[in-house]
């Protein structure tokens, strides 16, 4: 379990950075389809709304998967006197 661990760490190192790009490149597509003038503003308003609100989930991501390739919740407590 704990090797299982480790490899999703990599994975959660992985989906951060990717997930991402692949928001920047939608709010990109999304906004240059959009019709000139108020539409192409309220779109790049919601999107920057959602990028400022997912970036920090996947720097989250990012530290969470370093934490786990590190190896630290390999013991996890099952008890509140363990903590």
């Amino acid at each position: 379990m704990n090797e299982l661990k480790k490899y999703l760490g990599i994975v959660w190192i992985a989906l951060g950075p990717l997930a991402m790009v692949f928001m920047a490149w939608q709010a990109w597509d999304k906004i240059s389809i959009a019709k000139p003038g108020i539409d192409t503003t309220n779109t790049a308003l919601q999107w920057g709304i959602i990028l400022l609100i997912f970036i920090p989930i996947a720097i989250g991501l990012v530290i969470f998967g370093k934490y786990a390739l590190a190896g630290e919740y390999d013991k996890l407590p099952e008890s509140s006197e363990e903590i």
